[in-house]
Protein backbone atom coordinates (compact mmCIF):
# COMPACT_ATOMS: atom_id res chain seq x y z
CA UNK A 1 0.00 0.00 0.00
CA UNK A 2 1.30 3.48 -0.91
CA UNK A 3 0.25 6.51 1.17
CA UNK A 4 0.88 10.21 0.58
CA UNK A 5 2.12 11.56 3.94
CA UNK A 6 3.08 15.00 5.33
CA UNK A 7 5.58 14.71 8.14
CA UNK A 8 5.63 17.79 10.44
CA UNK A 9 9.12 18.30 11.99
CA UNK A 10 9.98 21.48 13.78
CA UNK A 11 7.92 23.59 11.43
CA UNK A 12 9.33 21.87 8.34
CA UNK A 13 6.95 19.82 6.16
CA UNK A 14 8.47 17.03 4.12
CA UNK A 15 6.24 15.43 1.51
CA UNK A 16 7.22 11.81 0.75
CA UNK A 17 5.93 8.60 -0.69
CA UNK A 18 6.12 5.96 2.06
CA UNK A 19 6.02 2.28 1.14
CA UNK A 20 4.89 0.01 4.00
CA UNK A 21 5.79 -3.66 3.50
CA UNK A 22 4.97 -6.07 6.32
CA UNK A 23 6.61 -5.15 9.64
CA UNK A 24 9.11 -2.63 8.23
CA UNK A 25 9.28 1.11 7.64
CA UNK A 26 11.87 2.28 5.13
CA UNK A 27 13.52 5.67 5.63
CA UNK A 28 12.41 7.82 2.67
CA UNK A 29 15.17 7.98 0.11
CA UNK A 30 14.45 11.65 -0.67
CA UNK A 31 15.82 12.71 2.75
CA UNK A 32 19.58 12.51 2.29
CA UNK A 33 22.16 12.97 5.02
CA UNK A 34 22.62 16.69 4.32
CA UNK A 35 18.88 17.37 4.54
CA UNK A 36 18.65 15.25 7.70
CA UNK A 37 21.38 17.33 9.31
CA UNK A 38 19.68 20.58 8.28
CA UNK A 39 16.39 19.40 9.80
CA UNK A 40 18.00 18.31 13.08
CA UNK A 41 20.01 21.54 13.28
CA UNK A 42 16.87 23.62 12.83
CA UNK A 43 15.13 21.54 15.46
CA UNK A 44 18.05 22.03 17.90
CA UNK A 45 17.87 25.80 17.39
CA UNK A 46 14.09 25.85 17.86
CA UNK A 47 14.35 23.79 21.06
CA UNK A 48 17.17 25.98 22.39
CA UNK A 49 15.21 29.18 21.74
CA UNK A 50 12.16 27.70 23.53
CA UNK A 51 14.36 26.98 26.55
CA UNK A 52 15.84 30.49 26.41
CA UNK A 53 12.38 32.02 26.31
CA UNK A 54 11.44 30.03 29.42
CA UNK A 55 14.67 31.08 31.16
CA UNK A 56 13.95 34.73 30.36
CA UNK A 57 10.66 34.57 32.31
CA UNK A 58 12.65 33.78 35.49
CA UNK A 59 14.69 37.01 35.45
CA UNK A 60 13.64 40.23 37.19
CA UNK A 61 12.03 43.02 35.15
CA UNK A 62 14.94 45.42 35.67
CA UNK A 63 17.38 42.93 34.09
CA UNK A 64 15.13 41.59 31.33
CA UNK A 65 16.33 43.92 28.56
CA UNK A 66 20.02 43.15 29.19
CA UNK A 67 19.45 39.39 29.56
CA UNK A 68 17.33 39.28 26.40
CA UNK A 69 20.10 41.07 24.49
CA UNK A 70 22.70 38.58 25.74
CA UNK A 71 20.45 35.61 24.94
CA UNK A 72 20.02 36.94 21.39
CA UNK A 73 23.81 37.10 21.00
CA UNK A 74 24.12 33.57 22.35
CA UNK A 75 21.45 32.25 19.95
CA UNK A 76 23.33 33.77 17.00
CA UNK A 77 26.55 32.12 18.18
CA UNK A 78 24.77 28.79 18.69
CA UNK A 79 23.21 28.96 15.22
CA UNK A 80 26.64 29.51 13.66
CA UNK A 81 28.01 26.61 15.71
CA UNK A 82 25.32 24.34 14.27
CA UNK A 83 25.77 25.51 10.69
CA UNK A 84 29.55 25.73 10.40
CA UNK A 85 31.61 22.59 9.89
CA UNK A 86 35.24 21.92 9.11
CA UNK A 87 38.18 24.31 9.56
CA UNK A 88 37.45 28.03 9.14
CA UNK A 89 40.64 28.43 7.12
CA UNK A 90 41.53 26.67 3.87
CA UNK A 91 45.24 26.02 4.43
CA UNK A 92 46.11 26.19 0.75
CA UNK A 93 44.66 29.71 0.50
CA UNK A 94 46.94 31.23 3.15
CA UNK A 95 49.00 33.91 1.41
CA UNK A 96 52.50 35.16 2.11
CA UNK A 97 52.52 38.11 4.50
CA UNK A 98 52.98 41.42 2.65
CA UNK A 99 56.26 43.17 3.51
CA UNK A 100 54.44 46.00 5.31
CA UNK A 101 52.05 43.71 7.25
CA UNK A 102 54.26 43.59 10.33
CA UNK A 103 56.25 46.67 11.26
CA UNK A 104 59.36 46.61 13.40
CA UNK A 105 58.90 48.45 16.70
CA UNK A 106 62.40 49.92 16.42
CA UNK A 107 61.34 51.91 13.33
CA UNK A 108 58.64 53.83 15.23
CA UNK A 109 59.31 57.48 15.95
CA UNK A 110 59.16 58.87 19.48
CA UNK A 111 56.65 61.66 20.06
CA UNK A 112 57.87 65.08 21.08
CA UNK A 113 57.17 66.17 24.65
CA UNK A 114 54.76 68.80 23.32
CA UNK A 115 52.75 66.09 21.51
CA UNK A 116 52.48 63.55 24.32
CA UNK A 117 49.83 65.42 26.30
CA UNK A 118 47.43 65.87 23.36
CA UNK A 119 47.92 62.30 22.15
CA UNK A 120 47.30 60.68 25.54
CA UNK A 121 44.03 62.61 25.74
CA UNK A 122 42.90 60.51 22.74
CA UNK A 123 43.46 57.18 24.54
CA UNK A 124 41.41 54.78 26.69
CA UNK A 125 43.13 51.87 28.48
CA UNK A 126 41.09 48.67 28.78
CA UNK A 127 42.10 45.65 30.85
CA UNK A 128 40.46 42.24 30.44
CA UNK A 129 39.57 41.36 34.03
CA UNK A 130 37.13 38.47 33.73
CA UNK A 131 39.33 35.61 34.94
CA UNK A 132 39.46 33.90 38.32
CA UNK A 133 42.62 32.85 40.16
CA UNK A 134 41.46 29.25 40.55
CA UNK A 135 44.17 27.76 38.30
CA UNK A 136 46.73 29.15 40.77
CA UNK A 137 44.77 27.99 43.80
CA UNK A 138 43.34 31.44 44.65
CA UNK A 139 39.77 32.56 45.29
CA UNK A 140 38.27 35.60 43.63
CA UNK A 141 39.53 37.59 40.62
CA UNK A 142 42.99 36.72 39.34
CA UNK A 143 43.79 40.45 39.30
CA UNK A 144 43.96 40.52 43.13
CA UNK A 145 46.80 37.97 43.38
CA UNK A 146 49.86 39.65 44.91
CA UNK A 147 52.69 39.57 42.39
CA UNK A 148 55.37 41.95 43.65
CA UNK A 149 56.01 43.84 46.92
CA UNK A 150 52.53 42.86 48.19
CA UNK A 151 50.99 44.62 45.17
CA UNK A 152 48.38 42.94 42.97
CA UNK A 153 47.93 43.00 39.17
CA UNK A 154 45.23 45.62 39.70
CA UNK A 155 47.42 47.74 42.01
CA UNK A 156 50.23 47.76 39.43
CA UNK A 157 47.83 48.70 36.61
CA UNK A 158 46.38 51.61 38.60
CA UNK A 159 49.90 52.78 39.56
CA UNK A 160 50.94 52.78 35.87
CA UNK A 161 47.95 54.87 34.75
CA UNK A 162 48.18 57.30 37.67
CA UNK A 163 51.90 57.84 36.96
CA UNK A 164 51.08 58.56 33.30
CA UNK A 165 48.33 61.02 34.27
CA UNK A 166 50.52 62.87 36.76
CA UNK A 167 53.66 62.97 34.63
CA UNK A 168 51.95 64.37 31.52
CA UNK A 169 49.04 66.20 33.22
CA UNK A 170 46.41 64.14 31.39
CA UNK A 171 43.33 62.08 32.22
CA UNK A 172 43.70 58.64 30.62
CA UNK A 173 40.76 56.56 31.87
CA UNK A 174 41.16 52.93 32.97
CA UNK A 175 38.34 50.56 32.00
CA UNK A 176 37.98 47.05 33.45
CA UNK A 177 35.97 44.42 31.59
CA UNK A 178 34.74 42.16 34.37
CA UNK A 179 32.73 38.95 34.25
CA UNK A 180 29.96 37.84 36.59
CA UNK A 181 32.72 35.89 38.36
CA UNK A 182 34.82 38.97 39.14
CA UNK A 183 32.47 41.98 39.11
CA UNK A 184 31.32 42.02 42.74
CA UNK A 185 34.81 41.62 44.23
CA UNK A 186 36.35 44.10 41.78
CA UNK A 187 33.76 46.80 42.56
CA UNK A 188 34.61 46.52 46.26
CA UNK A 189 38.38 46.56 45.66
CA UNK A 190 38.50 49.61 43.37
CA UNK A 191 37.00 51.81 46.10
CA UNK A 192 40.49 52.06 47.63
CA UNK A 193 41.72 53.91 44.51
CA UNK A 194 39.23 56.79 44.86
CA UNK A 195 41.84 59.27 46.10
CA UNK A 196 44.18 58.60 43.15
CA UNK A 197 44.48 60.56 39.90
CA UNK A 198 42.82 57.92 37.72
CA UNK A 199 39.22 57.53 36.57
CA UNK A 200 38.15 53.87 36.70
CA UNK A 201 35.15 52.53 34.77
CA UNK A 202 33.85 48.97 34.77
CA UNK A 203 31.47 46.97 32.63
CA UNK A 204 30.52 43.31 32.49
CA UNK A 205 30.99 40.93 29.63
CA UNK A 206 28.02 38.72 28.76
CA UNK A 207 26.78 35.78 30.75
CA UNK A 208 25.92 32.79 28.51
CA UNK A 209 24.29 29.46 29.44
CA UNK A 210 26.35 26.28 29.33
CA UNK A 211 24.83 23.69 27.02
CA UNK A 212 24.66 19.93 27.50
CA UNK A 213 26.84 18.16 24.94
CA UNK A 214 24.21 15.45 24.49
CA UNK A 215 20.94 17.40 24.33
CA UNK A 216 22.40 20.75 23.12
CA UNK A 217 20.06 22.46 25.60
CA UNK A 218 20.95 24.85 28.45
CA UNK A 219 21.60 23.06 31.73
CA UNK A 220 20.23 26.03 33.73
CA UNK A 221 16.61 25.90 34.94
CA UNK A 222 16.38 29.59 35.83
CA UNK A 223 18.38 32.83 35.69
CA UNK A 224 19.58 32.63 39.29
CA UNK A 225 23.27 32.73 38.36
CA UNK A 226 24.64 32.81 41.90
CA UNK A 227 22.37 29.91 42.87
CA UNK A 228 23.71 27.71 40.06
CA UNK A 229 26.96 29.28 38.92
CA UNK A 230 28.15 26.14 37.10
CA UNK A 231 25.34 26.53 34.59
CA UNK A 232 26.75 29.82 33.23
CA UNK A 233 30.00 31.09 31.73
CA UNK A 234 31.64 34.28 30.39
CA UNK A 235 32.08 33.68 26.63
CA UNK A 236 35.73 34.67 26.15
CA UNK A 237 37.16 38.12 25.52
CA UNK A 238 35.78 38.27 21.97
CA UNK A 239 32.57 39.36 23.69
CA UNK A 240 34.32 42.68 24.45
CA UNK A 241 32.92 44.50 21.41
CA UNK A 242 29.20 43.91 22.02
CA UNK A 243 29.47 44.34 25.79
CA UNK A 244 31.53 47.54 25.52
CA UNK A 245 28.94 49.03 23.19
CA UNK A 246 25.96 47.83 25.28
CA UNK A 247 27.50 49.39 28.40
CA UNK A 248 27.31 52.85 26.82
CA UNK A 249 31.04 53.41 27.37
CA UNK A 250 31.97 53.13 23.69
CA UNK A 251 29.67 56.03 22.79
CA UNK A 252 30.73 58.01 25.87
CA UNK A 253 34.42 57.89 24.92
CA UNK A 254 33.75 58.66 21.24
CA UNK A 255 31.64 61.68 22.27
CA UNK A 256 34.40 62.92 24.58
CA UNK A 257 36.96 62.93 21.74
CA UNK A 258 38.83 59.69 22.44
CA UNK A 259 40.17 57.96 19.31
CA UNK A 260 41.80 54.66 20.34
CA UNK A 261 41.58 52.03 23.03
CA UNK A 262 44.54 49.93 24.16
CA UNK A 263 43.34 46.47 25.23
CA UNK A 264 45.38 43.85 27.07
CA UNK A 265 45.10 41.03 29.60
CA UNK A 266 45.42 42.28 33.17
CA UNK A 267 47.89 39.47 33.96
CA UNK A 268 50.33 40.65 31.26
CA UNK A 269 52.70 42.80 33.30
CA UNK A 270 54.49 43.96 30.14
CA UNK A 271 51.38 45.54 28.62
CA UNK A 272 51.94 49.19 29.52
CA UNK A 273 50.89 52.24 27.49
CA UNK A 274 53.47 52.66 24.72
CA UNK A 275 53.88 56.25 23.54
CA UNK A 276 55.66 55.28 20.30
CA UNK A 277 52.77 53.08 19.13
CA UNK A 278 50.22 55.72 20.13
CA UNK A 279 52.25 58.35 18.27
CA UNK A 280 52.28 56.21 15.10
CA UNK A 281 48.50 55.70 15.24
CA UNK A 282 47.70 59.38 15.65
CA UNK A 283 50.22 60.61 13.04
CA UNK A 284 48.60 58.82 10.10
CA UNK A 285 46.10 61.61 9.39
CA UNK A 286 43.45 60.81 6.77
CA UNK A 287 44.43 57.14 6.38
CA UNK A 288 44.25 55.82 9.97
CA UNK A 289 44.88 52.27 11.09
CA UNK A 290 41.77 50.71 12.64
CA UNK A 291 43.36 47.66 14.28
CA UNK A 292 46.93 47.08 15.48
CA UNK A 293 48.07 43.82 17.05
CA UNK A 294 51.34 43.63 18.97
CA UNK A 295 53.21 40.45 18.06
CA UNK A 296 56.61 39.25 19.19
CA UNK A 297 59.14 36.68 18.02
CA UNK A 298 58.04 33.12 18.61
CA UNK A 299 60.23 30.79 20.67
CA UNK A 300 59.82 27.09 21.36
CA UNK A 301 57.82 28.03 24.46
CA UNK A 302 55.24 29.88 22.33
CA UNK A 303 54.51 27.34 19.57
CA UNK A 304 50.81 27.13 20.48
CA UNK A 305 50.27 30.90 20.36
CA UNK A 306 48.10 32.47 17.66
CA UNK A 307 49.88 34.02 14.67
CA UNK A 308 49.13 36.54 11.91
CA UNK A 309 48.40 35.38 8.38
CA UNK A 310 47.30 37.03 5.13
CA UNK A 311 44.00 35.50 4.01
CA UNK A 312 41.49 36.75 1.45
CA UNK A 313 43.54 39.97 1.10
CA UNK A 314 43.33 40.78 4.81
CA UNK A 315 45.47 40.26 7.87
CA UNK A 316 43.86 37.90 10.35
CA UNK A 317 44.63 35.95 13.48
CA UNK A 318 45.16 32.20 13.11
CA UNK A 319 44.70 30.21 16.32
CA UNK A 320 45.90 26.64 16.82
CA UNK A 321 42.27 25.44 17.13
CA UNK A 322 41.67 26.50 13.49
CA UNK A 323 44.59 24.50 12.11
CA UNK A 324 43.90 21.16 10.36
CA UNK A 325 45.67 18.28 12.16
CA UNK A 326 47.94 17.53 9.21
CA UNK A 327 49.34 21.10 9.37
CA UNK A 328 49.89 21.37 13.16
CA UNK A 329 53.65 20.89 12.98
CA UNK A 330 53.90 23.51 10.25
CA UNK A 331 51.88 25.93 12.43
CA UNK A 332 54.23 25.31 15.37
CA UNK A 333 57.33 25.91 13.26
CA UNK A 334 59.32 28.94 14.40
CA UNK A 335 60.66 29.31 10.84
CA UNK A 336 57.29 29.25 9.04
CA UNK A 337 55.33 31.41 11.48
CA UNK A 338 57.84 33.68 13.18
CA UNK A 339 55.51 35.77 15.34
CA UNK A 340 52.75 35.21 17.86
CA UNK A 341 49.95 37.38 19.23
CA UNK A 342 50.59 39.04 22.62
CA UNK A 343 46.89 40.05 22.87
CA UNK A 344 47.98 43.68 23.22
CA UNK A 345 45.61 45.44 20.80
CA UNK A 346 45.10 49.05 19.69
CA UNK A 347 41.69 49.62 18.09
CA UNK A 348 40.01 52.74 16.73
CA UNK A 349 36.83 53.45 18.70
CA UNK A 350 34.67 54.76 15.85
CA UNK A 351 35.72 51.74 13.77
CA UNK A 352 34.36 49.42 16.48
CA UNK A 353 31.08 51.32 16.32
CA UNK A 354 30.99 51.09 12.50
CA UNK A 355 31.73 47.34 12.37
CA UNK A 356 29.11 46.58 15.03
CA UNK A 357 26.48 48.71 13.28
CA UNK A 358 27.20 46.94 9.99
CA UNK A 359 26.90 43.53 11.67
CA UNK A 360 30.05 42.45 9.82
CA UNK A 361 31.96 41.04 12.79
CA UNK A 362 32.15 37.28 12.44
CA UNK A 363 34.54 35.86 15.04
CA UNK A 364 35.69 32.25 14.82
CA UNK A 365 33.99 30.06 17.40
CA UNK A 366 36.14 28.31 19.99
CA UNK A 367 34.32 25.19 21.21
CA UNK A 368 35.40 24.52 24.79
CA UNK A 369 34.40 21.04 25.98
CA UNK A 370 34.24 20.60 29.75
CA UNK A 371 33.10 17.99 32.26
CA UNK A 372 31.47 19.39 35.41
CA UNK A 373 31.91 17.98 38.91
CA UNK A 374 28.67 16.00 38.48
CA UNK A 375 30.20 14.32 35.37
CA UNK A 376 27.90 16.23 33.03
CA UNK A 377 29.57 16.94 29.67
CA UNK A 378 28.96 20.49 28.51
CA UNK A 379 30.12 22.81 25.75
CA UNK A 380 31.00 26.48 25.97
CA UNK A 381 31.03 28.58 22.82
CA UNK A 382 33.69 31.29 23.07
CA UNK A 383 35.38 33.89 20.88
CA UNK A 384 38.70 35.76 21.03
CA UNK A 385 39.12 39.55 20.90
CA UNK A 386 42.00 39.41 18.38
CA UNK A 387 39.93 37.39 15.90
CA UNK A 388 38.07 40.60 14.99
CA UNK A 389 41.10 41.91 13.11
CA UNK A 390 39.79 40.66 9.75
CA UNK A 391 36.63 42.78 10.20
CA UNK A 392 38.58 46.06 10.29
CA UNK A 393 40.30 48.06 7.58
CA UNK A 394 43.94 49.04 7.78
CA UNK A 395 45.13 46.34 10.18
CA UNK A 396 48.84 45.82 10.91
CA UNK A 397 51.03 43.91 13.30
CA UNK A 398 53.89 45.51 15.23
CA UNK A 399 56.81 43.27 16.19
CA UNK A 400 57.44 44.49 19.74
CA UNK A 401 60.22 43.55 22.18
CA UNK A 402 59.59 40.45 24.27
CA UNK A 403 59.44 42.71 27.34
CA UNK A 404 55.88 43.71 26.31
CA UNK A 405 54.76 40.12 26.84
CA UNK A 406 55.15 39.18 30.50
CA UNK A 407 52.08 37.11 31.41
CA UNK A 408 51.67 35.41 34.77
CA UNK A 409 49.72 32.22 34.12
CA UNK A 410 51.50 29.87 36.54
CA UNK A 411 53.62 30.08 39.68
CA UNK A 412 56.71 29.53 37.49
CA UNK A 413 55.91 32.95 35.95
CA UNK A 414 55.36 34.34 39.43
CA UNK A 415 58.85 33.23 40.45
CA UNK A 416 60.32 35.28 37.60
CA UNK A 417 58.43 38.52 38.32
CA UNK A 418 59.04 38.30 42.09
CA UNK A 419 62.78 37.80 41.62
CA UNK A 420 65.76 40.13 41.19
CA UNK A 421 65.46 39.55 37.43
CA UNK A 422 63.14 42.59 37.37
CA UNK A 423 63.09 46.11 38.78
CA UNK A 424 59.81 47.86 39.49
CA UNK A 425 59.09 51.56 39.11
CA UNK A 426 55.68 53.27 39.05
CA UNK A 427 53.91 49.93 38.61
CA UNK A 428 56.00 48.87 35.60
CA UNK A 429 58.53 46.03 35.55
CA UNK A 430 61.78 46.18 33.58
CA UNK A 431 64.51 43.58 33.32
CA UNK A 432 67.55 44.21 35.51
CA UNK A 433 70.54 45.66 33.61
CA UNK A 434 72.65 43.12 35.50
CA UNK A 435 71.09 40.31 33.44
CA UNK A 436 73.67 39.47 30.77
CA UNK A 437 71.16 38.38 28.11
CA UNK A 438 67.64 39.60 27.27
CA UNK A 439 65.80 36.25 27.40
CA UNK A 440 64.09 35.06 30.58
CA UNK A 441 65.05 31.71 32.15
CA UNK A 442 62.92 28.66 31.40
CA UNK A 443 61.33 27.61 34.71
CA UNK A 444 59.35 24.42 35.31
CA UNK A 445 57.88 23.80 38.77
CA UNK A 446 56.10 20.57 39.72
CA UNK A 447 52.30 20.84 39.66
CA UNK A 448 51.67 18.83 42.82
CA UNK A 449 53.81 20.92 45.17
CA UNK A 450 54.11 24.31 43.48
CA UNK A 451 50.96 24.99 41.38
CA UNK A 452 49.04 26.86 44.08
CA UNK A 453 50.34 30.27 45.16
CA UNK A 454 50.09 29.41 48.87
CA UNK A 455 52.12 26.20 48.42
CA UNK A 456 54.61 27.95 46.15
CA UNK A 457 55.28 30.74 48.68
CA UNK A 458 55.66 28.25 51.55
CA UNK A 459 58.59 26.60 49.71
CA UNK A 460 60.78 29.71 49.47
CA UNK A 461 62.17 31.45 52.57
CA UNK A 462 63.15 34.16 50.08
CA UNK A 463 62.95 34.15 46.28
CA UNK A 464 66.35 32.96 44.92
CA UNK A 465 68.82 35.11 42.99
CA UNK A 466 68.25 34.04 39.35
CA UNK A 467 70.14 36.76 37.46
CA UNK A 468 72.41 34.13 35.87
CA UNK A 469 69.86 31.32 35.57
CA UNK A 470 69.14 29.69 32.19
CA UNK A 471 66.92 26.76 33.13
CA UNK A 472 65.32 25.56 36.36
CA UNK A 473 63.33 22.35 36.86
CA UNK A 474 61.99 21.53 40.33
CA UNK A 475 59.84 18.49 41.09
CA UNK A 476 58.64 16.93 44.34
CA UNK A 477 59.00 17.98 47.98
CA UNK A 478 61.66 20.69 47.66
CA UNK A 479 62.20 23.79 49.82
CA UNK A 480 64.62 26.71 49.48
CA UNK A 481 66.36 28.55 52.32
CA UNK A 482 67.21 32.25 52.40
CA UNK A 483 69.51 33.94 49.87
CA UNK A 484 69.88 30.93 47.55
CA UNK A 485 71.56 31.63 44.20
CA UNK A 486 70.73 29.60 41.06
CA UNK A 487 72.94 29.79 37.94
CA UNK A 488 73.10 28.07 34.57
CA UNK A 489 70.98 24.92 34.41
CA UNK A 490 69.68 23.61 37.74
CA UNK A 491 67.53 20.48 38.08
CA UNK A 492 66.20 19.44 41.50
CA UNK A 493 64.17 16.21 41.70
CA UNK A 494 62.81 14.79 44.96
CA UNK A 495 61.28 11.41 44.19
CA UNK A 496 58.19 10.13 45.99
CA UNK A 497 58.90 9.92 49.72
CA UNK A 498 62.10 11.99 49.46
CA UNK A 499 62.57 15.58 50.65
CA UNK A 500 65.19 18.07 49.55
CA UNK A 501 66.02 21.22 51.54
CA UNK A 502 68.29 23.65 49.70
CA UNK A 503 70.19 25.36 52.56
CA UNK A 504 70.35 29.12 53.06
CA UNK A 505 73.15 30.96 51.22
CA UNK A 506 73.71 27.99 48.88
CA UNK A 507 74.83 28.56 45.28
CA UNK A 508 73.84 25.95 42.71
CA UNK A 509 75.46 26.33 39.29
CA UNK A 510 74.86 23.73 36.55
CA UNK A 511 73.82 21.14 39.14
CA UNK A 512 71.45 18.18 39.28
CA UNK A 513 70.19 17.44 42.80
CA UNK A 514 68.21 14.28 43.55
CA UNK A 515 67.49 11.87 46.40
CA UNK A 516 67.25 13.16 50.00
CA UNK A 517 68.83 16.32 51.36
CA UNK A 518 67.76 17.64 54.75
CA UNK A 519 69.34 20.35 56.84
CA UNK A 520 68.02 20.12 60.39
CA UNK A 521 68.33 22.66 63.20
CA UNK A 522 69.98 21.32 66.39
Amino acid sequence: MVEETNVGYSGINISTNVVKPKGHIHVPSSIDLKEFKEVTQRDSLVQLEKEMTTLLTTTSDDKKYLVKSQFTSFSRLFQRFLEESGPSVDWERIEKLPTDAIRDYDTLAKPSLDDIHSKLEKLVVIKLNGGLGTSMGCRGPKSVIQVRNDLTFLDLTVQQIEHLNKKYNVNVPLVLMNSFNTDKDTEQIIRKYKGLQVEIYTFNQSCFPRVSKESLLPIAHDCDIEGNIEAWYPPGHGDFYDSFKNSGLLQKFIDSGRDYCFISNIDNLGATVDLNILNMLLDLGTNPLEFVMEVTNKTKADVKGGTLIQYENKLRLLEIAQVPKEHLEEFKSVKTFKFFNTNNLWIKLDAIEKVLNEGSMNLEIIVNNKTLDNNLNIIQLETAVGAAMKSFNGGVGINVPRSRFLPVKKTSDLLLVMSNLYHMKNGSLSMSPLRMFPTTPLVKLGDKDFAKVKDFLSRFATIPDILELDHLTVSGDVTFGRNVSLKGTVIIIANHGDKIDIPSNATLENKIVSGNLRILDH
